[in-house]
């Protein structure tokens, strides 16, 4: 229902309410059938669902076929290593759960707790949750609205919505009767909404909207109903496990069928099989994945952003576009007088924020505030003619009160006597305060420089200059000329067309302040004194950060609920847009379906006045098309285009609590440019992933063709199972590991983000697999036989020791070479890696333990090789290496 649509008496008969209020009765009836004003949680998926979700992949389901096969033939240590691995997966992956609820909780948090209601015609506090429609509800400064309302009477009334709409100062609310058309719900001036603060004035309203019937509560179960997609990693690793399943069926199946026809016995064919099973899945993929990322979460974590999801890492790295929100994200949150206008100059302001640090400069240069008296006395008007104060006790220094007067008084701050003094010197001893009629704020003060006693004045500029007659011009009172006033209306002009707010300040010299002063009486005949300009500014870092972001081919888009003029001023001054058609605002969004808005998403680049709905659609839109999208954002109003987009990225200090459960990612600093560093950690990761997935499946496959090959020429199995699983759990995971966290490649933000459609096997990976693993197959097969012309059939362990140990040296060296595709272990450096030697060392020191501990040969069926055997091993482990270097050095020529 759009009350704000609807005159006061309409809505009230809507809502079968009186301004008097309800009774208890009526209350309690419509509680019983409303429910209460809180959000409902809906129920949290079970451990065991949980626990389902991470079994429920086709290479586990492969491998529990494995080990239910291994222990029903009698191979029960093969098995219990097979399911160990199964289980330690499964849990490595539970504690990602959650995370809608925890969203949801936050929402709860953000409610209202007590709330002012007017019930058998008397003002009762009473719990938020027992607010039902039809309630009228009385505010003042300070309170948090606690359900969405309909406005009856206000007065001086300025809310916070900037956590729902966007909006970067409080905006005003009046009781008008009702809107004449649908508008976005940051314009509907007469309706308050759940968890926004009331900063100014008092106000009566009755509730129109609880719980889950609020603007707050439909994003909560949007939040809920929003399915959690896959990353880009999750999809390609699916994929690639399905290739790898279907082809180690199907490979299993020749084997066991070739056996057979070779009048093997059933149930050492049935071994075998199980045996090309863990060869080809590589165990230990998961484990490395999970911890390769983890080790990237630190790592990002260092450089202040924290990422709650593993595989959130990875899809920083795809990141096509970043949509983000303007207020608190691209800009400080923080209004700043930027410029001021008094005796016909134009004055900069340095400095951002309410730290009152900066300086008035002209054409550049700093001015000598000694000889600025007229500037210093603007300074004076905006300090004192001002109810806001700077709070020191914070860092950043914050204001209380409204942004607006906290930027005026930061400005005094600046150039002048800091408030205090000013009020110790120049007290107060009346006011007019600020209304939206009049939208001006006068105070009244004695001894005022010259003056017995004067009223200083702001407000909207037009507003101002109706009201003055004369004008400071060189120290001097000189009537206001209509030469003059258009003079002056034009610098306001200029400013406003730089998306700045303009504030007029003025005074009035008099004899003593009115005992009784009005502003019919005070406010006309007044002195102007000048204009203040004044914007919630870009952050310093995020110029650079967006550039960097075009360089690396990631575009950046705003999504906003201020205005757009604003909206624009900010972009073009990032370097985001140069023509207005590249900016649209929300309500025209309503006109495009979804066909319409693939296609305007491809040229726009600022939208404002967006509501949550908006943002989604255009999250979903650019997704349509094939980007992968990261969302920034701090607000309540953000949090469903953070869920639906690819990663959600919220502000640490000035996030909602909403936006930081709901996001993957959390910029602890509040610093756009750490996505951009985020990014470039993200990339990467991913190249770091293909290079272990590279050296894994190289040799996996290598591994495969060893046992087919060995089949295939009857001879006996060159790898027992529990000797496969070593090698892919224990002595391929420390190189792969180390791979994963390989130094970044020269220039991998100089380039265009990756395709999303692009697979983990490309071709180039695919043929260097082919290569490698046939090299690695090769010379441990050469080794195997070997073994078997030294030792013969009678003493298979012993060969089977032989091959084991080449295919694991051939292996560790094989890694030296999977750091790069492209270039060779002497261009990078043998020791620029130092984790690498580290993992190569500690691998073959485990190779040496099962060799030469008795206990461990028992398990792994192996002997202790003396000189002549490790000669074998040596002759043939360096087999791949040479190949892949030589092939790397031909390559390099072909490019030159």
């Amino acid at each position: 229902m759009n009350y704000y649509l609807m005159t006061t008496e309409d809505t009230l008969k809507q809502l079968n309410s009186v301004v008097n209020g309800l009774s208890d009765k009526e209350a309690k009836k419509r509680l019983e059938e409303h429910g209460p004003n809180q959000l409902a949680e809906v129920a949290k998926k079970s451990f065991l669902s949980k626990l389902w979700a991470q079994f429920n992949d086709f290479l586990i389901f492969i491998l529990l076929a494995a080990a239910i096969i291994s222990f029903a033939v009698g191979e029960r240590k093969d098995a219990v290593v097979i399911l160990a691995i199964v289980v330690i997966n499964a849990f490595l992956g539970i504690y990602q759960e959650g995370r809608a609820e925890k969203s949801v909780e936050a929402l709860q948090k953000m409610a209202a707790p007590l709330a002012k209601a007017i019930r058998n015609g008397q003002v009762v506090e009473l719990p938020a949750a027992n607010l039902v429609p039809g309630d009228i509800i009385v505010l003042e400064a300070g309170d948090i609205v606690p359900a969405d309302l309909r406005l009856l009477e206000a007065s001086n009334l300025k809310v916070d919505e900037s956590s729902l709409t966007g909006e970067s100062v409080p905006v005003e609310k009046l009781s008008v009767d009702e809107l004449s058309e649908e508008v976005g719900i940051g314009d509907r001036e007469n309706m308050l909404y759940m968890s926004t603060i009331i900063t100014y004035g008092r106000a009566k309203a009755v509730v129109c909207g609880t719980g889950h019937e609020t603007e707050i509560g439909a994003i909560a179960t949007k939040i809920q109903t929003y399915d959690t997609e896959a990353t880009p990693l999750q999809i390609k690793l699916n994929q690639l496990g399905k290739v790898l399943g279907i082809t180690t069926i199907i490979v299993c199946i020749i084997v066991f069928a070739l056996g057979l026809f070779q009048k093997r016995p059933l149930l050492e064919m049935g071994l075998t099989a199980i045996s090309l099973a863990v060869a080809a899945i590589p165990e230990g993929l998961p484990a490395i994945v999970t911890v390769v990322l983890a080790i990237g979460m630190n790592r990002m974590a260092s450089r202040n952003a924290i990422v709650k999801k593993l595989l959130a890492v990875e899809t920083l790295g795809a990141t096509s576009v970043i949509c983000s929100d303007k207020t608190g994200t691209l800009t400080q949150n923080e209004m700043t007088v930027v410029s001021v206008y008094t005796d016909d100059k134009l004055y900069d302001i340095t400095g951002t924020g309410y730290e009152p640090t900066g300086e008035a400069q002209v054409d550049g240069n700093a001015v000598n505030l000694e000889e600025e008296n007229q500037l210093m006395l603007l300074a004076t008007i905006a300090g004192l003619a001002n109810d806001a104060h700077l709070d020191f006790q914070q860092s950043p220094v914050t204001v209380v009160g409204d942004p607006t007067e906290g930027a005026l008084v930061t400005l005094s701050d600046k150039l002048g006597p800091c408030k205090d003094e000013l009020q110790a010197q120049y007290p107060r001893v009346a006011d007019l305060p600020f209304d939206s009629e009049r939208k001006m704020m006068t105070t009244f003060h004695n001894d005022f420089y010259t003056h017995p006693s004067v009223s200083l004045t702001k407000g909207a500029p037009d507003v101002v200059l109706g009201k003055c007659k004369y004008i400071l011009e060189k120290n001097e009172i000189i009537p206001l000329t209509d030469d003059i006033l258009n003079r002056i209306m034009k610098v306001n002009s200029g400013l406003a067309s730089q998306a700045l707010r303009v504030l007029a300040l003025a005074f009035k010299p008099m004899d003593s302040v009115p005992q009784h002063p009005s502003s019919e009486d005070v406010e006309n005949e007044m002195v102007f004194v000048g204009l203040v300009g004044m914007i919630d500014p870009p952050r310093p870092e995020a110029q650079e950060a967006i550039a960097l972001c075009k360089k690396a081919g990631i575009e950046t888009i705003m999504i906003t609920g201020d205005y757009k003029e604003t909206a624009f001023a900010i972009a073009r001054d990032l370097g985001m847009v140069s023509n207005p058609d590249e900016a649209i605002e929300g309500k025209f969004l309503d006109d495009y379906d979804d066909a319409a808005l693939r296609n305007l998403v491809k040229t726009v680049k600022v939208y404002s006045r967006v509501s949550p709905d908006h943002k989604v659609r255009i999250v979903n839109a650019l997704k349509e098309n094939g980007d992968i999208v990261a969302m920034t954002g701090d607000g309540v109003n953000d949090a469903l285009a953070l869920k639906k987009s690819d990663i959600g990225v919220s502000m640490g200090i000035t996030g909602t609590d909403v936006a930081k459960n709901t996001a993957e990612l959390i910029l602890t600093d509040d610093n756009f440019a750490t996505i951009v560093s985020a990014v470039e950690e993200g990339r990467i990761i991913y190249s770091n992933i293909k290079k272990f997935v590279y050296f894994l499946l190289s040799c996996n496959i290598g591994e495969i063709l060893l046992v087919f090959v060995s089949i295939l020429l009857g001879l006996p199995m060159p790898l027992l199972p529990i000797q496969l699983l070593w090698l892919n759990l224990v002595t391929d995971s420390f190189p792969a590991m180390a791979l994963g966290v390989e130094p970044g490649e020269e220039g991998i933000m100089d380039v265009g983000p990756r395709n999303p459609s692009e697979p983990i096997l490309d071709r180039r990976m695919a043929f260097s697999i082919a290569f490698q693993s046939i090299a690695i197959a090769a010379g441990s097969f050469l080794a195997y036989g070997q073994g078997i012309k030294l030792y013969g059939l009678d003493n298979l362990s012993h060969a089977r020791t032989i091959a084991f140990s080449t295919i694991i040296l051939a292996e560790l060296l094989r890694a030296l070479s999977a750091r790069s595709f492209s270039h060779t272990i002497f261009q990078l450096g043998i020791f620029t890696n130092t984790k690498m030697i580290i993992a190569l060392l500690g691998s073959f020191s485990l190779l040496l333990a099962v060799l030469y501990i008795p206990f461990l040969q028992g398990i792994f069926s192996t002997f202790a090789m003396g000189g002549k055997d490790w000669l074998i091993v040596l002759s043939f482990a360096f087999i791949p290496l040479i190949i892949g270097e030589v092939i790397k050095v031909i390559n390099s020529k072909k490019r030159a």
